[in-house]
C-alpha cells in the first residue's frame, strides 16, 4: 500500500474541499463535519470534473411545495447534469444500484509519525511497484510546529 500525503488537514476546513493530483489522478478530498473522504474528480456518469461541483444537503419533501433539506454538506452535485452523490461513500443518489464514484482511504496523522516514516514508505512503494497493482492512501498531516519544518 503507497500512501501519499495530500494536504494539511487544517487545510481543509468541515464542509470544504481540495483537489489534489496523486500518481496523475485528480482526487477531491472532503472534510464531512471533521471526518475526512476522498473520492475520484470524475463523474461515473457523463466523466465531468465531479469534486468541482456543488457541496449540498439532501433535499426531501412531505409533499407539494413542502422541501427541507437535511444532511447538509454530505451530498455532492455534478457540474455537469446535477446528478448528486453521497461523499461519504460514493454512492449516486440517482441511480444508487448501479453507480458510484471511486473512493480512497484517507488517514489523518501527526507530522512526527510523516515524517519518521517517510524513508520506509519509499523502500515499501518501489517493492509494491514492482509486484504490480498499488493500493492507494491518501494522508492529511496535522502538522505541528517542528524546529526546520514550517506547520
Amino acid at each position: 500500500m503507497t500512501r501519499h500525503v495530500v494536504a494539511k488537514a487544517r487545510d481543509i476546513a468541515p464542509g470544504s474541499s481540495q483537489i489534489v493530483e496523486v500518481g496523475g489522478r485528480e482526487i477531491g478530498v472532503f472534510n464531512v463535519a471533521g471526518d475526512y473522504y476522498a473520492l475520484a474528480n470524475r463523474c461515473p456518469h457523463a466523466g465531468a470534473d465531479l469534486c468541482k461541483g456543488f457541496i449540498t444537503g439532501l433535499a426531501l419533501s412531505d409533499g407539494p411545495n413542502k422541501y427541507r433539506l437535511e444532511r447538509k454538506g454530505e451530498f455532492l452535485r455534478c457540474p455537469f447534469h446535477g446528478w448528486e452523490f453521497e461523499i461519504r461513500t460514493g454512492q449516486s443518489w440517482c441511480d444508487p444500484k448501479s453507480m458510484r464514484v471511486r473512493q480512497f482511504k484517507v488517514d489523518v496523522a501527526p507530522g512526527e509519525t510523516l515524517f519518521a516514516q517517510a524513508d520506509s514508505r519509499r523502500l515499501f512503494a518501489k517493492r509494491a511497484s514492482r509486484r504490480g497493482a498499488i493500493r492507494m492512501d491518501l494522508v492529511l498531516g496535522r502538522v505541528p510546529q517542528l524546529h526546520g519544518f514550517p506547520a
